[in-house]
Protein backbone atom coordinates (compact mmCIF):
# COMPACT_ATOMS: atom_id res chain seq x y z
CA UNK A 1 0.00 0.00 0.00
CA UNK A 2 1.27 3.52 -0.77
CA UNK A 3 2.40 5.52 2.22
CA UNK A 4 0.36 8.72 2.16
CA UNK A 5 1.59 11.62 4.28
CA UNK A 6 -0.33 14.88 4.55
CA UNK A 7 1.02 16.28 7.83
CA UNK A 8 3.96 18.55 7.09
CA UNK A 9 4.55 19.62 10.68
CA UNK A 10 7.17 16.96 11.38
CA UNK A 11 9.67 17.88 8.67
CA UNK A 12 12.94 19.45 9.82
CA UNK A 13 13.65 22.70 7.95
CA UNK A 14 17.37 23.43 7.83
CA UNK A 15 17.27 26.65 5.82
CA UNK A 16 14.66 28.82 4.17
CA UNK A 17 14.52 32.14 2.35
CA UNK A 18 12.39 33.57 -0.48
CA UNK A 19 14.01 31.32 -3.08
CA UNK A 20 15.17 28.11 -1.39
CA UNK A 21 14.16 25.68 1.32
CA UNK A 22 16.36 22.86 2.66
CA UNK A 23 15.04 19.83 4.54
CA UNK A 24 16.75 17.17 6.66
CA UNK A 25 15.45 14.08 4.88
CA UNK A 26 14.52 11.05 6.96
CA UNK A 27 15.03 7.36 6.18
CA UNK A 28 12.33 6.17 3.81
CA UNK A 29 11.37 9.54 2.35
CA UNK A 30 11.45 9.69 -1.43
CA UNK A 31 12.42 13.10 -2.78
CA UNK A 32 10.26 12.90 -5.89
CA UNK A 33 7.28 10.68 -6.77
CA UNK A 34 7.90 7.21 -8.19
CA UNK A 35 6.06 3.98 -9.02
CA UNK A 36 5.44 3.25 -5.31
CA UNK A 37 2.87 6.08 -5.25
CA UNK A 38 4.13 7.02 -1.77
CA UNK A 39 3.80 10.71 -0.98
CA UNK A 40 7.16 12.28 -1.94
CA UNK A 41 9.03 14.77 0.20
CA UNK A 42 8.46 17.40 -2.49
CA UNK A 43 4.70 17.20 -1.91
CA UNK A 44 5.13 17.30 1.88
CA UNK A 45 7.23 20.45 1.56
CA UNK A 46 4.59 21.99 -0.71
CA UNK A 47 2.03 21.32 2.01
CA UNK A 48 4.35 22.91 4.59
CA UNK A 49 4.72 26.06 2.44
CA UNK A 50 1.00 26.22 1.71
CA UNK A 51 0.16 25.99 5.42
CA UNK A 52 2.91 28.34 6.61
CA UNK A 53 2.15 31.13 4.16
CA UNK A 54 -1.59 30.41 3.83
CA UNK A 55 -1.29 30.20 0.05
CA UNK A 56 -4.70 29.83 -1.60
CA UNK A 57 -3.49 28.38 -4.92
CA UNK A 58 -0.87 25.99 -6.19
CA UNK A 59 2.59 26.14 -4.62
CA UNK A 60 5.68 26.11 -6.84
CA UNK A 61 8.47 23.82 -5.68
CA UNK A 62 11.34 22.71 -7.88
CA UNK A 63 13.33 19.52 -7.23
CA UNK A 64 17.01 20.44 -7.61
CA UNK A 65 18.69 17.17 -6.59
CA UNK A 66 17.84 13.87 -4.95
CA UNK A 67 18.99 11.51 -2.22
CA UNK A 68 18.39 7.77 -2.34
CA UNK A 69 15.38 6.61 -0.31
CA UNK A 70 17.43 4.84 2.42
CA UNK A 71 19.78 7.85 2.77
CA UNK A 72 19.29 10.78 5.14
CA UNK A 73 20.39 14.41 5.19
CA UNK A 74 20.19 17.76 3.46
CA UNK A 75 17.96 18.17 0.41
CA UNK A 76 17.42 21.57 -1.21
CA UNK A 77 14.30 22.63 -3.10
CA UNK A 78 13.65 25.79 -5.12
CA UNK A 79 10.71 27.99 -4.22
CA UNK A 80 10.98 30.04 -7.43
CA UNK A 81 11.62 29.19 -11.07
CA UNK A 82 14.54 31.62 -11.09
CA UNK A 83 16.22 29.78 -8.22
CA UNK A 84 15.53 26.39 -9.81
CA UNK A 85 17.19 27.36 -13.08
CA UNK A 86 20.21 28.91 -11.37
CA UNK A 87 20.67 26.07 -8.87
CA UNK A 88 20.48 23.53 -11.69
CA UNK A 89 23.28 25.46 -13.38
CA UNK A 90 25.36 25.45 -10.20
CA UNK A 91 25.03 21.68 -10.01
CA UNK A 92 25.89 21.33 -13.71
CA UNK A 93 28.96 23.52 -13.21
CA UNK A 94 29.98 21.54 -10.10
CA UNK A 95 29.79 24.64 -7.93
CA UNK A 96 27.90 22.87 -5.13
CA UNK A 97 30.06 21.28 -2.43
CA UNK A 98 28.42 18.19 -0.90
CA UNK A 99 29.83 16.43 2.15
CA UNK A 100 28.56 13.05 3.36
CA UNK A 101 29.19 10.91 6.42
CA UNK A 102 29.15 7.14 6.02
CA UNK A 103 29.58 4.27 8.46
CA UNK A 104 31.25 1.42 6.60
CA UNK A 105 32.13 -2.17 7.31
CA UNK A 106 35.90 -2.70 7.12
CA UNK A 107 38.30 0.22 7.33
CA UNK A 108 39.64 1.24 3.92
CA UNK A 109 43.28 0.40 3.25
CA UNK A 110 44.16 4.10 3.14
CA UNK A 111 43.00 6.55 5.82
CA UNK A 112 42.42 9.23 3.16
CA UNK A 113 42.15 8.74 -0.58
CA UNK A 114 40.52 9.79 -3.84
CA UNK A 115 38.59 7.18 -5.83
CA UNK A 116 38.14 7.35 -9.59
CA UNK A 117 35.99 4.73 -11.30
CA UNK A 118 33.56 4.39 -14.18
CA UNK A 119 29.96 3.63 -13.27
CA UNK A 120 27.24 2.04 -15.35
CA UNK A 121 23.65 1.99 -14.14
CA UNK A 122 21.33 -0.97 -14.67
CA UNK A 123 17.81 0.52 -14.69
CA UNK A 124 16.18 -2.92 -14.46
CA UNK A 125 17.77 -3.70 -11.09
CA UNK A 126 18.32 -0.07 -10.03
CA UNK A 127 21.95 -0.82 -9.26
CA UNK A 128 25.24 0.69 -10.39
CA UNK A 129 28.19 -1.43 -11.51
CA UNK A 130 31.71 -0.13 -10.94
CA UNK A 131 34.56 -0.53 -13.43
CA UNK A 132 38.23 0.36 -12.96
CA UNK A 133 38.42 1.57 -16.58
CA UNK A 134 36.02 3.18 -18.99
CA UNK A 135 33.51 0.87 -20.65
CA UNK A 136 30.68 1.54 -23.07
CA UNK A 137 27.95 3.80 -21.62
CA UNK A 138 29.84 4.28 -18.35
CA UNK A 139 30.33 7.62 -16.60
CA UNK A 140 33.41 8.78 -14.76
CA UNK A 141 32.94 9.07 -10.99
CA UNK A 142 35.28 10.78 -8.52
CA UNK A 143 35.02 11.10 -4.76
CA UNK A 144 37.40 11.94 -1.94
CA UNK A 145 37.21 10.40 1.52
CA UNK A 146 38.94 10.71 4.86
CA UNK A 147 38.67 8.62 8.01
CA UNK A 148 37.06 10.49 10.90
CA UNK A 149 36.63 7.76 13.50
CA UNK A 150 37.02 4.04 14.12
CA UNK A 151 34.40 2.28 16.21
CA UNK A 152 34.53 -1.34 17.36
CA UNK A 153 32.90 -2.71 14.21
CA UNK A 154 32.61 0.23 11.82
CA UNK A 155 34.59 3.14 10.41
CA UNK A 156 33.19 6.66 10.02
CA UNK A 157 34.21 8.32 6.78
CA UNK A 158 33.72 11.85 5.52
CA UNK A 159 33.13 11.79 1.77
CA UNK A 160 33.17 14.70 -0.66
CA UNK A 161 31.69 14.13 -4.09
CA UNK A 162 33.36 15.59 -7.14
CA UNK A 163 30.75 14.03 -9.45
CA UNK A 164 27.16 13.16 -8.67
CA UNK A 165 26.40 9.75 -10.18
CA UNK A 166 23.57 7.39 -9.28
CA UNK A 167 24.47 5.37 -6.15
CA UNK A 168 28.01 6.71 -6.47
CA UNK A 169 29.11 6.57 -2.84
CA UNK A 170 27.34 3.28 -2.18
CA UNK A 171 28.84 1.50 -5.18
CA UNK A 172 32.34 2.96 -5.01
CA UNK A 173 32.78 2.23 -1.31
CA UNK A 174 31.49 -1.32 -1.80
CA UNK A 175 33.91 -1.79 -4.70
CA UNK A 176 36.90 -1.14 -2.41
CA UNK A 177 35.53 -3.58 0.18
CA UNK A 178 33.81 -1.05 2.45
CA UNK A 179 30.03 -1.42 2.02
CA UNK A 180 27.88 1.04 3.94
CA UNK A 181 26.12 -0.35 7.03
CA UNK A 182 22.68 -1.66 6.13
CA UNK A 183 23.20 -1.49 2.36
CA UNK A 184 22.13 -4.97 1.25
CA UNK A 185 22.08 -3.84 -2.38
CA UNK A 186 25.83 -3.24 -2.28
CA UNK A 187 27.10 -6.10 -0.20
CA UNK A 188 26.40 -5.42 3.45
CA UNK A 189 25.38 -8.65 5.18
CA UNK A 190 22.23 -7.46 6.97
CA UNK A 191 19.70 -4.67 6.80
CA UNK A 192 19.09 -1.90 9.32
CA UNK A 193 15.89 -2.24 11.32
CA UNK A 194 14.48 0.99 9.83
CA UNK A 195 15.27 -0.04 6.26
CA UNK A 196 17.81 2.74 5.86
CA UNK A 197 21.55 2.81 5.42
CA UNK A 198 24.19 4.72 7.37
CA UNK A 199 24.82 7.35 4.71
CA UNK A 200 24.03 10.95 5.61
CA UNK A 201 24.25 14.13 3.52
CA UNK A 202 25.89 16.21 6.24
CA UNK A 203 26.67 19.53 4.59
CA UNK A 204 25.92 21.48 1.41
CA UNK A 205 27.79 24.69 0.53
CA UNK A 206 27.29 27.06 -2.39
CA UNK A 207 26.92 30.68 -3.41
CA UNK A 208 23.28 31.69 -3.26
CA UNK A 209 21.97 31.96 -6.83
CA UNK A 210 20.12 35.23 -6.18
CA UNK A 211 21.69 37.03 -3.20
CA UNK A 212 25.22 35.76 -4.02
CA UNK A 213 25.85 35.18 -0.31
CA UNK A 214 27.84 32.10 0.74
CA UNK A 215 25.45 29.45 2.10
CA UNK A 216 26.41 26.53 4.33
CA UNK A 217 23.64 24.09 5.27
CA UNK A 218 24.34 21.48 7.96
CA UNK A 219 22.05 18.53 8.63
CA UNK A 220 21.99 16.97 12.09
CA UNK A 221 22.61 13.23 12.24
CA UNK A 222 19.61 10.94 12.78
CA UNK A 223 18.79 10.09 16.41
CA UNK A 224 20.12 6.53 16.23
CA UNK A 225 22.48 4.48 18.42
CA UNK A 226 25.55 4.39 16.17
CA UNK A 227 25.13 7.92 14.85
CA UNK A 228 24.76 9.13 18.45
CA UNK A 229 27.96 7.31 19.37
CA UNK A 230 29.79 9.02 16.51
CA UNK A 231 28.43 12.40 17.58
CA UNK A 232 29.76 11.91 21.11
CA UNK A 233 33.24 10.92 19.92
CA UNK A 234 33.82 13.53 17.20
Amino acid sequence: MPRVVTNASNIQVLYEDNHLVAINKRVGDIVQGDKTKDTPLSEIVKTYLKQKYKKPGAVFLGVIHRLDRPTTGAVIFAKTSKALKRMNQLFADKKIDKTYWALVKNAPQKQNDSLTHWLKKNPKTNTTKVYPKEVKDSKKAILHYKTLLKLDNYTLLEIILETGRSHQIRSQMAYIGCPIKGDLKYGFNRSNTDGGIHLHAKKVQFIHPVSKDPISINAALPDEVLWNECQKMI
